[in-house]
């Protein structure tokens, strides 16, 4: 089985309701889904579990609607709770290898990576694919610690054939170039979420990774 049928998705949407500038997520999401998005993360940091479980429900009526992943960032408790697709996490979060023990239905984990050493550990075996983030810095996530650049993604290729779902400062403009350098998916937020027409900006996005 190659990386691509077992991720075979081209444009990632990462939502949360504060980086839709004001409109209602689930408006949002479902233009998104209309103008060409494969699979959507729903990333409440802030929320506590009651609303995070609420707007997760919400979304999730959404996505099976369109027939659509639903991925939960870190919260396991989230995802199994709301029968989502998947999960993401990043270093500092619930392990790969501890969410494989604990939620064995999991379609997709999902790990973030911020030193090229973390390809070589179990909880990247165990992943189903791995965010590079960010290709380039953004405001929407302060904490990361690497900048990858399109030379990142070239290296990461080289030394893994795990998919990569790039993110970070990612727009019309460069996601060419991203996927070109080696990455498999792109991953946005606000050249979606912070777009005058979401539908027409996920469509946009879409088309340019096809071509």
């Amino acid at each position: 089985m190659n990386k691509q049928s077992r991720f075979p998705y081209k444009l990632y949407l990462v939502l949360s309701e504060a980086d839709c500038k004001g409109r209602h997520f689930l408006k949002v999401a479902e233009e998104s889904i209309i103008g060409g998005v494969d699979l959507i993360q729903l990333r409440e940091k802030n929320d506590d579990l009651e609303t995070f479980i609420r707007k997760a429900l919400q979304l999730k009526e959404i996505t099976d609607n369109y027939e659509i992943p639903l991925i939960i960032n870190d919260n396991l408790e989230i995802a199994k709770k709301v029968n989502a697709t998947g999960i993401h996490v990043g270093t500092h979060d619930i392990p790969p290898v501890a969410i494989r023990e604990l939620w064995c239905n999991a379609a997709y984990v999902g790990y973030s990576i911020e030193h090229l050493e973390q390809l070589d550990t179990e909880e990247t075996a165990v992943s189903d694919y791995l965010g590079i983030s960010p290709v380039f810095k953004t405001p929407t996530k302060t904490d990361t610690i690497t900048e990858w650049g399109l030379d990142g993604i070239r290296t990461i290729r080289k030394l893994t054939d795990k998919p990569l779902v790039a993110i970070g400062n990612l727009d019309v403009h460069n996601i060419k170039s991203v996927i070109d350098a080696g990455a498999d998916c792109i991953a946005v937020v606000s050249a979606i979420c912070g777009a005058p027409n979401p539908q027409k900006a996920a469509y946009q996005l879409k088309n340019e990774l096809l071509k």
